[in-house]
């Protein structure tokens, strides 16, 4: 029954990340023509810090509270409303942070125009928590459906909005198109809110009592999602320094910074989007993964675990060589047809057969994290950050464009990903 249930589950969730990921490559598409290559740009720059503060303000939720529900050892309520408490202290916290560091960035990046952006960033983020500690209690359920009609409901509410507001928002200058598009997260994020809050159980009562927060549960959440958020907090924080580190070694060693502005956003806006599709339905499959080797880990069923990590392990395998030999064959192709554009396409394939390697690395997290594991995945974030940031500054010094940056990263995913693997075996062979 179980073994049927992961496998419907994760169909569930790759169908419904295979419609999401179209409805967000269409968006995608949509806001390049908008706002030009240059708005694109722009929008990269400040990716990194998104995602930084993206992680922070989920504080590894999605895990702790899948991996508490699917335990059932506790009550689901107090897990969510003791989960919602620390999000509210975190976020008010956080929008703090971002309005007073959102300056300091913009002169680390040289570029003034991406203030605004910067600051809007910090209204998203409550949105985003609350999304995510409900997510959380739906993949320890189990029940995929819910997450999936969310995901698809979010990315047609972000498109639609896309369309009809980016075009107004142009009218007041590039800034305010591009600040729009990180605004508009906030509507799509509530949206999402909403179906979710409509698949929960209708019949279930909440008292006063369930919504106090309990301690033993917070501590319970932290100590999971603590080292989860660790792990992905230092991947983000790398990816924050990514481009102040780059742009600073690149403009010494004499490239000019119209160059590293349109090849950064060339690399992150056009190409690292395509190598990314299969990483939608990888983590769809490690999210799926995550209850049930909690669930049989606990139960000491390793023989049960293994299979479903090599079930995942195989899916993941599938999913990513058929889009490898796709992006190697038609990566002009792919790149007009998305994008309209081919800038960046020999940059797609040099870097497409290896991300095979980062493919196989999102189910090994999952198991790692499952396992109580998650402080391996931490060091195995902290190792491949170091090395890729010491590479990306010695090969960016040797004057070969981005292919410093390049190779860099792709020493970090086979890092990672052998690390893990060898933490997965030991952890299996020890149980």
């Amino acid at each position: 029954m179980r073994k049927n249930k992961f496998i419907r589950g994760t169909i569930i969730l790759i169908i419904g990340g295979f419609i999401s990921k179209l409805l967000g490559m269409v968006t995608k598409i949509i806001t390049t023509r908008y706002i030009g290559d240059e708005g694109i740009s722009l929008y990269m720059l400040i990716m990194p810090t998104f995602l930084l503060f993206l992680n922070i303000c989920q504080l590894g939720f999605p895990v702790a509270i899948s991996k508490l529900v699917a335990e059932n050892n506790k009550s689901n309520k107090k897990i969510v409303f003791s989960s919602l408490s620390i999000s509210f202290v975190l976020n008010v916290v956080l929008l703090i942070i971002v309005l007073l560091i959102s300056p300091i960035i913009t002169k680390l990046l040289h570029e003034n125009r991406v203030l605004y952006p910067l600051m809007a960033i910090g209204l998203v983020l409550p949105f985003v928590s609350i999304s995510s500690i409900i997510r959380g209690y739906f993949f320890g359920k189990e029940k995929m459906f819910a997450h999936t009609t969310s995901n698809i409901f979010e990315q047609i509410v972000r498109l639609i909005l896309i369309i009809f507001v980016t075009p107004i928002l142009l009218k007041h200058g590039l800034v305010a198109a591009v600040t729009g598009v990180v605004l508009l997260n906030i509507i799509s994020e509530l949206t999402s809110i909403v179906i979710l809050i409509f698949f929960l159980p209708k019949k279930v009562t909440i008292k006063k009592s369930d919504m106090k927060p309990d301690k033993t549960i917070i501590k319970d959440v932290l100590n999971i999602s603590i080292p989860t958020t660790g792990s992905r907090l230092i991947g983000s924080i790398g990816y924050f320094l990514e481009p102040i580190i780059l742009t600073s070694v690149l403009l010494k060693v004499g490239y000019s910074n119209t160059f590293i502005l349109n090849e950064y956003g060339t690399l992150t806006g056009y190409v690292m989007p395509l190598l990314m599709i299969p990483s939608f339905f990888t983590q769809a499959i490690g999210s799926a993964l995550i209850p049930v080797i909690s669930k049989g880990y606990s139960d000491k069923h390793i023989t049960y675990v293994k299979n479903k990590i090599k079930q995942g392990e195989l899916f993941s395998f599938i999913i990513g060589i058929s889009v490898t030999l796709v992006i190697m064959l038609w990566p002009k192709t792919l790149l007009r047809i998305i994008f309209n554009t081919q800038m960046g396409s020999n940059y797609l394939r040099f870097m497409a057969p290896f991300y095979i390697a980062y493919y196989l690395q999102v189910p090994l997290t999952a198991a790692l994290q499952a396992m109580n594991r998650a402080r391996e995945a931490m060091i195995s974030t902290v190792i491949g950050v170091s090395s890729k940031i010491g590479l990306m500054i010695i090969l960016s010094s040797l004057r070969v464009g981005m292919y410093g940056f390049i190779i860099a990263g792709i020493s970090n995913i086979f890092i990672v990903t052998i690390y893990n693997y060898i933490k997965v075996k030991r952890a299996l062979n020890q149980s």
